[in-house]
């Protein structure tokens, strides 16, 4: 079957590699609902069945994958939604607290992460392959070069482990990039409000080389104390922490 490059399909073919991220996905507590995200023709969906611990549902949005999935795993047949993800409701559809799991096509995998944190009121944890540039933006701490906006993001709402790499050839087309896979559990609340944060993380690291003095100058605090000590910082310099307690006195 021809693959789609618009939706960056790649399939993983590497049974060891898939063995390793099924390790991971058995360790997800809960794991009584799990959403698989491009399953594609079912590479890891065959290995996830085996472990006959969850309710699983399918997000495809290539229609010749959503033809071909049933006829592979019929008692799935009416959990199969043809979708983009982007644009799948958690609640509406499922209505429950759900892990996912996904080898996210490269091109929109920023979105899917974005889409996760949005929806962390029903996302418990995931485990998820991305191109290894952005799953070390996700778990990156301060002080360090992928250290951004996601990375603040993620683990404001996540506890975030980078599990380990995928080489190209253990792919399908082999992909020009290296993949890495990681690991996310829900913390027992959220560390800030997220839209106050996502606010303050973006106008400090769309001039990342520039102190939060000037990165900042557009943003109001109730009280300024917190940010008297760290004004003369890049943002890179701040920690996840920093930033959640920083974001507590926006106006």
């Amino acid at each position: 079957m021809e693959l789609k490059k618009t939706l960056g399909q790649h399939f993983l073919i590497d049974q060891t590699i898939l063995l390793k991220i099924i390790d991971a996905v058995a360790g997800l507590v809960p794991l009584e609902t799990l959403i698989e995200v491009g399953p594609g023709m079912g590479a890891l969906t065959q290995h996830i069945v085996g472990l006959n611990k969850q309710d699983l549902y399918l997000i495809e949005k290539d229609d010749r994958f959503v033809l071909e999935l049933p006829k592979k795993f019929p008692f799935l047949k009416d959990k199969i939604f043809h979708q983009d993800v982007l644009t799948f409701d958690i609640k509406e559809k499922i209505g429950r607290e759900v892990s996912i799991v996904g080898n996210y096509p490269y091109n929109i995998s920023n979105l899917i992460m974005f889409w996760i944190i949005e929806n962390s009121d029903y996302v418990v944890n995931s485990v998820g392959m991305f191109q290894k540039e952005v799953a070390k933006r996700i778990a990156s701490k301060h002080g360090t070069k992928d250290y951004g906006i996601l990375s603040v993001l993620t683990q404001s709402m996540y506890e975030v482990e980078y599990l380990f790499d995928i080489p190209a050839e253990a792919f399908d087309p082999p992909p020009k990039v290296v993949s890495g896979v990681i690991k996310m559990q829900r913390r027992p609340k959220p560390l800030a409000d997220y839209s106050k944060l996502k606010m303050l993380v973006k106008a400090a690291f769309n001039q990342r080389r520039k102190m939060l003095s000037n990165s900042l100058k557009g943003i109001q605090f109730s009280d300024t104390s917190r940010y008297e000590l760290v004004k003369n910082l890049r943002p890179e310099q701040l920690s996840m922490e920093q930033f959640c307690e920083l974001s507590q006195d926006l106006l």
